[in-house]
């Protein structure tokens, strides 16, 4: 073999620890994107042993076209967050809610905690309509847990949740905020039941 031939020869054993290096490089700098969803909790159990009231339920049905029918009435979505504010805070018997400051309708709700909200959607719905359909009944719950944070300790609720959640937040004023959080949320509990129709 000539002198030539030898030196065309490329170790090639260093390569692979570079590949290797370079892999990793990128592995530790890229981030990986998630995507979001809904932030939904789920119920603990279902308690069927006492019937609901069909005053307690409130039916909103988005079909195909997305079209958004509550309780039987084509309504405009814009106007979803005030029904269902005055669903929730209806307070039907009065003895059951004595915070509740709707218009005591005995066809509607009894109280926060006997309200459900069914929400009903078609596979053909558009995704932007349900999730502004869930944004409008997630801020009426926030309107009403607002407005309690305010009665109760004169701050908003997501305010609460806001500082509850932040790092920086002391572990003393954590616990507090805590019980603040669950009362607020014993008094407006979010009973959301959802469904896809075929």
């Amino acid at each position: 073999m000539s002198k030539r031939e030898e030196t065309l020869k490329v170790n090639a054993g260093s390569m692979a620890d570079i590949a290797f290096l370079l892999l990793i490089f990128f592995l530790v700098t890229t981030s990986i994107e998630t995507d979001a969803g809904l932030d939904r909790m789920l119920p603990r159990e279902n308690d069927v042993s006492s019937p609901i009231s069909k005053r307690n339920i409130l039916s909103i049905l988005i079909n195909g076209e997305d079209d958004l029918m509550v309780n039987g009435e084509i309504v405009e979505i814009k106007d979803l967050k005030e029904l269902a504010i005055a669903f929730l805070d209806n307070g039907g018997v009065k003895s059951e809610c004595d915070y509740c400051q709707g218009e005591n309708d005995p066809k509607s709700s009894d109280n926060p905690h006997k309200a459900i909200v069914s929400l009903l959607s078609n596979r053909e719905t558009s995704y932007g309509v349900y999730v502004t359909v869930q944004n409008e009944l997630v801020a009426a719950y926030h309107v009403l847990r607002n407005r309690e944070a305010q009665r109760l300790y004169k701050t908003d609720f997501t305010a609460m949740e806001s500082l509850y959640s932040n790092p920086e937040t002391s572990h003393e004023l954590k616990k507090e905020l805590k019980l603040k959080i669950r009362l607020i949320q014993k008094l407006y509990p979010m009973k959301l039941s959802e469904a896809e129709r075929s």
